[in-house]
């Protein structure tokens, strides 16, 4: 069980620091997923008066 615990913890842990180096990495490798999207975009708005 001891065994068990240990494994979970290590990949949580390996997980973690993954997501944080993607995080700051991954713009240099894959700037496509970490670009703004740029579409413009206009909506009318309908205020209402008194």
């Amino acid at each position: 069980m001891w065994r068990l615990i240990k494994i979970l913890s290590f990949l949580i842990v390996l997980a973690g620091v993954g997501l944080v180096a993607y995080a700051y990495i991954g713009p240099v490798f894959f700037p496509a997923d970490f670009a703004a999207p740029t579409q413009e975009v206009s909506n009318p708005v309908t205020l209402e008066t008194n």
